[in-house]
């Protein structure tokens, strides 16, 4: 159920970006009609556009000031969703326990285990696909960041440092900055898992380098929001799930429960010894 599930919205991400990304490619404007051009699109020209002239009509700063406040807007929804993972992840032993005790593959026993993992997960109050959730979400932001910047001929010819918005960075500066913080973002969630599997392993690394690839071809504008983004969602990780501070969490807890056995043990040959007098 819960890779079916998984399937189901990676199926519902790649149809929206088909869908989103066959719109017109014509210039936007206050009076394009339709949905998502005219309430969409155009709303995010205006806004990068409004926030520009904060700092003199620099775009590229409109862009990282769009790009946190989106950010501030979907942070409840992060916390939900780094809070969910962190319950997921402490669940591991006890799921796997399950696995082994309904490891025959006839349709009754996986049955019976689809709803003894689903009734651990009511009892821990958790959504197995809450980390889709973010994903789904900023999919659509992302497309519609990037007609914004190609459908609109101020943000498309505007300019930020040594770069062009709407072309490539030629220096590759901010795609290898965007694959880094990704890297950072993947590794600091990954590090407060107990246990690492191949495909946790193989999304670290993997993550960064399709992000570094994409960003290569893609208006520098789009880069720079991924630049802004990761660097938020790094610094949200370190805030909300500090991979450290679970970890000294995880042992001190560890330690008390194997100083409580060990006096447990202690006091029973205690007892044994005076029983035996």
């Amino acid at each position: 159920m819960k890779k079916t599930r998984r399937i189901l919205t990676l199926l519902c991400i790649v149809g929206l970006v088909f869908i989103l990304s066959g719109c017109s490619t014509t210039t936007v404007t206050q009076n394009s009609s339709g949905v998502w051009d005219h309430y969409i699109i155009w709303s995010f020209i205006q806004a990068i556009v409004f926030l520009s002239k904060i700092f003199g009509n620099s775009y590229g700063l409109g862009i990282i000031l769009f790009t946190i406040i989106i950010r501030v807007i979907l942070f409840p929804l992060m916390v939900y969703q780094m809070k969910s993972m962190r319950k997921t992840t402490e669940l591991q032993p006890q799921l796997k326990a399950l696995q082994s005790k309904y490891s025959t593959k006839d349709a009754e026993t996986q049955s019976k285990l689809r709803e003894e993992q689903q009734r651990l997960y009511a009892e821990a109050g958790v959504n197995p696909v809450a980390g889709c959730l973010p994903m789904v979400i900023q999919m659509p932001i992302l497309i519609a960041l990037y007609q914004a910047i190609l459908r609109s001929d101020v943000l498309k010819t505007g300019t930020f440092l040594w770069m062009k918005l709407g072309d490539k960075d030629p220096y590759f500066v901010l795609p290898i900055l965007a694959a880094i913080f990704t890297f950072l973002t993947s590794k600091l969630s990954v590090m407060s898992q107990p246990e690492q599997n191949g495909m946790t392993t193989a999304m670290t690394y993997g993550m960064p380098i399709f992000i570094l690839i994409t960003a290569i071809s893609l208006p520098s504008a789009l880069s720079l929001y991924w630049v802004i983004g990761n660097a938020f969602s790094a610094g949200q990780t370190l805030l909300i799930n500090n991979p450290f501070k679970i970890n000294r969490e995880r042992e001190e807890k560890k330690k008390v429960e194997k100083d409580k056995k060990r006096a447990i043990e202690k006091a029973k040959r205690r007892a044994y010894k005076t029983k035996r007098k």
